[in-house]
């Protein structure tokens, strides 16, 4: 469990208020953490995401409607109390009806400050860190990353209900992994989580294996195949990559939404069924309905609420988490003894780019532990299995991993000799013992 109620940002100019509200706020059992503008506020929001935010409405600069609406627009389901003066009662009933969770006039009563926060406390999705238990749900999704805490908020009120679901994300993001995490903390989650990724399975062939087949239904259908469809029956159907889904089939897919019946390949009849369809795609559907190879009604129907996985590169505080978590499960499968990574080794993981997202720090991290030999993942092999992987490093990465590969190529040719080195690189020999201090190569070494 935590060690308090909850976590509450407290957003105002004056000073005494801040500290007499915070006073209160904290001898309840809260913890209060505090901003004296919106933009301050925001900046804290980014580190640490509370589980509520209570801002004065009047503020120099950017004021309390400004703040709830760069709340709402980055954290949806963060709930937001606003304080306000007699003469800006209108704004902030106005604001409630845009989701303001609520308001007080001031001046306020202690007892009516603390009612309404702990009702919003209630509601609010719990920040990251908290119970355990409370998050294993989605146990397999790392993370401290704000926004990434957000969308977990979402994906927990959107399982709440039965509503079709499409993620959207890049390659590599872990869309199913979120699917799953749905059906975890669904109703439904007794019953079966199947996956089907409509860009892996030939045109040809997912029509069968999506909607089944009777006996007889074409050559070499020896034996009623049920379909995935009705394997996922009472559960949970995801349907990765659904961009994918080829045109007659999208029709199909629609007829099962609208009528909850199924028919097989072959089959005279449908059979009912009860499923939840979770899909996702990291192309543009959008796009995709406009050029006429994705129809809009099946878009509609899948589209009922939609969730947005950030890239790795938007989400680089979360780096230094999964690495670790990869390399002790990895080191473990491996059965190595591997501590960590050297620092300059963690530094280059947070830099690179990841087009492949966390699929690819994945492999990387695999390829590094199946190759080491030490207790510690060093830079040189982090930055050769990122090579190997077809990352593209920043160029003063590249420019570095260059001169160290020549200046050592060279200390092998010549045994160690740095004169006979510094004359075939056309340097002078102090500007390369330079360079080899700067790689920490010893010549000696080389002899």
């Amino acid at each position: 469990m935590s060690d308090s109620p909850g976590k509450i940002l407290l957003v105002d100019d004056d000073a005494d208020l801040l500290r007499l509200i915070t006073i209160r706020l904290e001898v309840a059992g809260y913890a209060v953490t505090t901003a004296a503008s919106g933009a301050e506020a925001l900046a804290k929001l980014a580190a640490d995401r509370p589980q509520l935010v209570i801002t004065d409405m009047r503020m120099p600069g950017m004021d309390g409607n400004a703040l709830f609406a760069a709340v709402r627009a980055s954290y949806p389901t963060l709930p937001v109390i606003i304080l306000t003066a007699h003469g800006t009662i209108p704004e902030a009933v106005a604001a409630t009806h845009r989701g303001v969770f609520g308001y007080l006039a001031k001046p306020y009563e202690a007892r009516a400050l603390l009612e309404l926060v702990a009702k919003a406390i209630e509601i609010s999705p719990a920040t990251p860190g908290g119970d355990p238990d409370a998050d294993s749900w989605h146990a397999n999704i790392v993370t401290r990353n704000t926004v990434m805490a957000d969308l977990l908020a979402q994906a927990k009120l959107v399982a709440a209900g039965d509503a079709s679901v499409l993620l959207r994300g890049a390659s590599g993001s872990g869309k199913e992994m979120l699917a799953q995490a749905i059906h975890r903390v669904s109703a439904r989650h007794e019953r079966p989580f199947v996956a089907v990724n409509c860009g892996a399975i030939p045109d040809n062939l997912l029509e069968s294996e999506l909607f089944g087949y009777v006996r007889g239904a074409f050559t070499g259908a020896v034996k009623d195949h049920p379909g995935l469809v009705r394997a996922a029956q009472g559960g949970t159907l995801f349907l990765d990559e659904i961009g994918d889904m080829p045109l007659p089939l999208q029709v199909k897919l629609l007829r099962v939404l609208e009528e909850r019946e199924v028919r097989p390949v072959g089959a005279t009849s449908g059979e009912s069924v009860d499923i939840r369809i979770i899909s996702a795609t990291h192309r543009d559907l959008e796009e995709e309905m406009s050029a006429g190879r994705f129809r809009s009604d099946l878009y509609y129907r899948l589209n009922v609420v939609s969730l947005s996985i950030p890239d790795l590169a938007e989400r680089r505080d979360d780096i230094p988490l999964l690495a670790n978590h990869f390399l002790r499960k990895l080191a473990q499968r491996y059965r190595k003894e591997i501590n960590g990574f050297a620092p300059e080794a963690m530094e280059l993981l947070i830099r690179a780019s990841w087009p492949g997202n966390v699929r690819q720090l994945l492999n990387v991290v695999e390829q590094a532990v199946a190759l080491t030999t030490g207790p510690i993942v060093t830079v040189a092999l982090v930055q050769k299995t990122i090579h190997d992987l077809g990352e593209i490093v920043p160029f003063d990465e590249a420019r570095r991993s260059f001169e160290s590969d020549y200046l050592i190529r060279l200390l092998k040719m010549t045994g160690g000799n740095v004169m006979q080195a510094a004359k075939l690189a056309r340097r002078n020999r102090t500007d390369f013992y330079k360079l080899l201090q700067r790689h920490a190569l010893d010549p000696s070494l080389f002899k």
